[in-house]
């Protein structure tokens, strides 16, 4: 019976949200970004997101980045290759990264990986642009779980953190309030959890209402500002990966109480850490 009922209530749900009219969100903080990309059916959204948020947060000091995605795939040499963010940080620390006009995205498998990175006369390895674009320990993983001590650091026993990555663990209202002061700080914050929620549409745009249940780790996104809905309601604007197809040309807006209760970690510098 009660599964019926969680049923049914999920079929309400979805009528409800066919042909709802476009929300129109007042931004107060936006960061600057590269395109938006589509990472089709691969499961690189890990890569996406994190990759996206160096590129921003370099943007807003006046640094111009846009790096390859294709680059990590053709390193992994998978396409179905489930990880975090912090799995990012660490290929880029062995392997380096290129710029994306070095290995744009629409051509990474007909290439070999580069060599050496050109830049202002300049020769680099990989790994010598990667330092320069994200130094080792310059970010600092995040999470906000019960089943660990706070204020401490703890190894999420998940199936994407097969690395055995350590998260710095901090209640969830600490959690959001550092997301918070980060991106008024013009910070971009990569951010990891779940969005196998109702509240949860691409095809509007928006991640809001949700059960309470524990999240789930299936999606990254990088978060790039803040804005308010007609009510006056904070939510943070999510750079995605799926593409442009969507009322808000593929980011989305995501409500504050959705991103407190439905995050697996976050990712952010130090310096954003720390302010």
């Amino acid at each position: 019976m009660i599964k019926r009922l969680v049923y049914i209530l999920m079929v309400v749900a979805l009528v409800g949200c066919q042909n709802r009219p476009k929300v129109v969100f007042t931004d107060e903080v936006r960061l600057p970004m590269t395109p938006i990309k589509d990472q089709g059916n691969t499961e690189y959204c890990w890569a996406y997101a994190m990759l996206a948020t160096i590129e921003t947060e370099h943007i807003a000091r006046g640094d111009s980045v846009h790096l390859s995605t294709a680059y990590i795939e053709r390193v992994v040499k998978k396409r179905h290759l489930r990880a975090m963010g912090s799995t990012l940080l660490n290929i880029i620390g062995r392997q380096g990264i290129v710029p994306y006009d070095a290995y744009p995205d629409s051509t990474y498998h007909q290439l070999p990986r580069p060599k050496w990175v050109f830049m202002l006369g300049a020769r680099y390895t990989p790994q010598e642009f990667a330092h320069s674009v994200c130094a080792p320990g310059e970010y600092i993983a995040l999470t906000s779980s019960e089943d660990y001590p706070y204020n401490q650091y703890v190894v999420l026993d998940l199936p994407d953190n097969w690395e055995r990555n350590r998260f710095w663990n901090i209640p969830k209202d600490s959690l959001l309030a550092r997301v918070e002061r980060a991106i008024r700080n013009r910070h971009a914050v990569c951010w990891e959890g779940d969005t196998n929620e109702l509240g949860f549409s691409f095809a509007e745009g928006i991640a809001d209402s949700h059960f309470n249940t524990e999240p789930t780790d299936n999606h990254c996104m990088a978060i790039i500002g803040i804005a308010r809905d007609p009510h006056g309601r904070m939510f943070f604007t999510m750079k995605n990966s799926w593409g442009t197809n969507n009322p808000y040309g593929g980011l989305m807006y995501m409500s504050a109480p959705y991103l407190r209760d439905k995050t697996i970690a976050v990712y952010m510098t130090r310096e954003a850490y720390g302010q």
